[in-house]
């Protein structure tokens, strides 16, 4: 197995911190490290449900937001004030569907929960922090949520977590930065469940077709590093 230009094995991750605590007045916040790329992620709560929601609707609601501060990228990005990218629109709609996926809704009925995932510095892998700060910070929440009785249980399943997994010069590399993952043939992004359990599986060729074998391999790759990234929660 080759070692890459920063150094790492194929199958290693880049060095992650989760800061907890991060910032003063949200309900729980999180600063999130893969390597270079850096997320504040966020969580807040409303107490009724979304408008879109039918009154009768027993569950409750996790969504979520996501941007990229203006100078987080090598060239200056324009704050998407007004209307937002199909980029962002995407990524936002990943995470809110992640983080759903790992919660019983029904035990947060009248209840909206909101993520909010800021790129202060993006190096490949953001929404792939974002969904592993999100699930950092989903859980804070509603462990004061329960400390202060407006949650009677704890709605989350089990935790889950994302990462970025590529196919460069016909070897599977785990944790893509952004000099990886611009030149890769084949770009994934996995997010799973601590039991395995898929909950997304983004995989797409940029070049060339990719096998059977080489989408079970990046999927096996991903497995491990998922189980690590949440051992670290």
């Amino acid at each position: 197995m080759s070692e890459r230009l920063n150094g790492r094995k194929n199958n290693e991750l880049r060095e992650i911190n989760f800061i907890k605590d991060y910032t003063k007045h949200a309900l729980s916040s999180v600063l999130v490290e893969f390597g270079d790329t850096k997320v504040i992620v966020t969580a807040s709560v409303d107490e009724k449900a979304p408008k879109w929601m039918e009154k009768d609707d027993p569950r409750g609601w996790v969504t979520a937001e996501y941007s990229l501060l203006p100078t987080s990228t090598h060239t200056r990005c324009q704050r998407e004030r007004t209307k937002i990218s199909g980029r962002t629109q995407e990524i936002q709609r990943l995470i809110g569907r992640s983080l759903r996926s790992c919660v019983d809704l029904e035990k947060m009925t009248g209840m909206t929960i909101t993520i909010d995932a800021d790129v202060i510095q993006a190096d490949g892998g953001t929404r792939c922090a974002s969904i592993c700060g999100g699930y950092i910070v989903l859980e804070q929440a509603v462990k004061k949520l329960m400390e202060e009785g407006k949650l009677s249980e704890n709605p989350i399943l089990e935790p889950i977590a994302a990462v970025s997994v590529g196919l460069i010069d016909g070897e599977i590399k785990l944790d893509l930065d952004y000099s990886e993952d611009s030149h890769a043939q084949v770009d994934s992004n996995v997010v799973m469940t601590q039991s395995g359990k898929i909950i997304e599986f983004q995989t797409t060729a940029e070049g060339n077709p990719f096998t059977k074998q080489e989408l079970y391999k990046i999927l096996d790759t991903a497995e491990t590093a998922i189980q690590e990234i949440i051992k670290r929660y």
